[in-house]
């Protein structure tokens, strides 16, 4: 009997089908996503996105310790993968605002309980 559309394999399940025996083999393009999503400062740009528009000075502010290469570099490789979209409004002085895409706020809404978890639990991780 064929698997129904609305029914999905759970994320374990998934992974085991997709890579059996292996995580994310070598010259797999999952690998380049993983390390764009999780570099030092990728989640913490996603989140700041989460649920609004910001400016280029409005990100680096929610963004704390963020250098302007790094935000430009991962704003840049972020608008590439397709999450996020930089629109430059035509006014003096520029005007230059990003948001995130679909496929961008369906990563956002997975990353969110990763970073409950985060905070929940970083205190005492840390305490050890």
């Amino acid at each position: 009997m064929p698997v129904s559309e609305s029914v999905r394999e759970s994320p374990a399940t998934e992974l085991s089908r997709l890579f059996p025996g292996v995580a994310f083999p070598a010259g797999c393009p999952s690998r380049v996503v993983l390390d764009h999503v999780t570099s030092k400062w990728g989640v913490l740009v996603l989140i700041a996105l989460a649920d609004r528009t910001l400016r280029w000075g409005e990100l680096r502010r929610a963004v704390e310790g963020i250098s302007e290469k790094m935000l430009a570099q991962t704003l840049k490789t972020f608008e590439a993968d397709g999450l996020v979209t930089r629109e430059a409004l035509p006014v003096i002085p520029p005007h230059v605002e990003y948001s995130l895409t679909p496929l961008g706020n369906e990563l956002v809404a997975l990353l969110q309980p990763l970073l409950v978890w985060t905070a929940r639990n970083a205190e005492s991780m840390l305490a050890r």
